[in-house]
């Protein structure tokens, strides 16, 4: 672990951005126009995908995905230039937030630099030409890391960004090897000593794929070696299972399990949704289901993500290869705006910075958390299901306030009315 990853990073809450599908324009200037909105949703970091040129050859769909990167010293045209990036950061920290970029460093796109200037420092196939370990992924190439000049170019790179950005959210950093990123990470410290570093880490069933061709996949564990933030999908195929029908006592115990397999200041991404799965309010149309799992979220122990377009309520997840604009106004949707205010209000309290994080269900339909923090305590209550009932609770006989609410709740015999809303209580 990062012995110098800082717990208070628990209470923050982070906004990702597709720049080209943001706004109809598409460009760094119309993400500037949105800050004030942004700041208001209680956001402390900005994350932008990748904002470097995208490849032409192999190309998904009409204007490529992002993750497809030409060049990574340079500015995707698409989005504005040089000077219109660094006013957009530069606006960012005026109003009193950080700035995140993606680093794509597993591969390139077919046509990239990289590959006509040093194609010694990628992986071929036997017949020698370009290639990538994970087929499906037919519009990159990947690098190849056990060339040292290249730890040196991507280094160089980040300590260049550096220079404008506060830190990195790094794709697929699993299958890239740990020593690359430890000496990455105390390189760029000298650029910005209090570089942000997230790992997109990958699902359990991936990381045991790729081991059995002989890949490396390296396991949120050994990511928390060099990053401060990993993902969450060693839980999220369970929270999909509740969504279907599972079990969520099996999903409390995945996440109870985080408290123990993971080091003292350990901090996960939770998230609900982001470019890469359904969007939440497509997989639970119940507005009061909704509800309860955005709340529950922003109360788990780690940096809670807001991906654009969810505060919203969108249904449609934005295409990665086409101009797909983000419908801010639709009819159709469930606005969760002065929600998520609120839960970022609450968020930023510091007893979810350092506390011991238990997780509970009942009856398969509740789940009831407690962060403890000396003779503090933050008690959430989430009715997953939508259902009303009567739920247990390690609280005190008396009346409470209901942080999300405001209304006043009775604990009566250890045990509180839920109505179906969700329900936090701080004592």
């Amino acid at each position: 672990m990062s012995l110098s990853t800082e717990k208070s990073l628990r209470n923050k809450v982070m906004y990702q951005i597709f720049v080209r599908n943001f706004s109809e324009a598409g460009t760094f200037a119309e993400v500037e126009k949105k800050l004030d909105e942004i700041k208001k949703l209680g956001v402390d970091i900005i994350w932008l995908m990748p904002i470097h040129p995208i490849g032409k050859k192999k190309r998904k769909g009409t204007l490529g995905s992002p993750y497809a990167i030409s060049d990574y010293r340079s500015i995707n045209p698409e989005f504005g230039t040089i000077e219109d990036f660094e006013s957009l950061v530069n606006a960012i920290h005026s109003k009193g937030m950080k700035c995140i970029i993606d680093v794509v460093y597993n591969h390139t796109s077919p046509d990239s630099v990289l590959s006509s200037e040093h194609p010694e420092w990628f992986y071929h196939r036997e017949d020698g030409s370009f290639g990538n370990r994970v087929g499906d992924w037919s519009d990159i190439i990947d690098l190849d890391y056990n060339n040292h000049e290249l730890w040196d170019y991507q280094i160089d790179t980040l300590k260049y960004w550096a220079g404008y950005v506060d830190g990195f959210r790094c794709d697929v950093a699993p299958l890239i090897p740990i020593e690359f990123w430890k000496k990455a990470r105390q390189e760029v410290a000298k650029v910005r000593e209090d570089c942000l570093w997230l790992s997109e880490s990958v699902e359990p069933g991936f990381i045991l794929y790729m081991r059995g061709r002989g890949l490396t996949a390296l396991s949120d564990s050994e990511i928390f070696r060099a990053f401060d933030i990993s993902y969450d999908y060693d839980c999220y195929s369970f929270f999909c299972d509740c969504i279907d029908g599972g079990s969520l006592s099996e999903y409390a115990k995945a996440i109870n399990r985080q408290e123990y397999i993971y080091p003292d200041n350990y901090v996960k991404l939770r998230f609900l949704e982001n470019h890469d799965v359904t969007r939440a309010s497509f997989l639970i149309p119940d507005e009061r289901m909704l509800k309860n799992w955005t709340a529950f979220m922003f109360f788990q122990k780690g940096m809670a993500l807001i991906y654009n377009g969810q505060e919203k309520g969108i249904t449609h997840l934005p295409s990665l290869f086409d101009k797909d604009t983000i419908e801010w106004q639709s009819d159709n949707t469930v606005d969760l705006t002065l929600l998520i205010r609120k839960l970022s209000e609450i968020k930023h309290d510091s007893i979810f910075t350092d506390s011991v994080y238990e997780v509970k269900t009942t009856a398969e339909d509740f789940i009831t958390a407690v962060h403890t923090k000396g003779n503090n305590k933050a008690v959430g209550v989430f009715s997953v299901k939508g259902k009303t009932s009567s739920v247990k609770v390690p609280l005190d006989d008396g009346f409470y306030t209901d942080m999300i609410s405001g209304q006043k709740i009775e604990v009566f015999r250890g045990m509180i009315r839920n109505t179906g809303e969700p329900i936090i209580i701080m004592k």
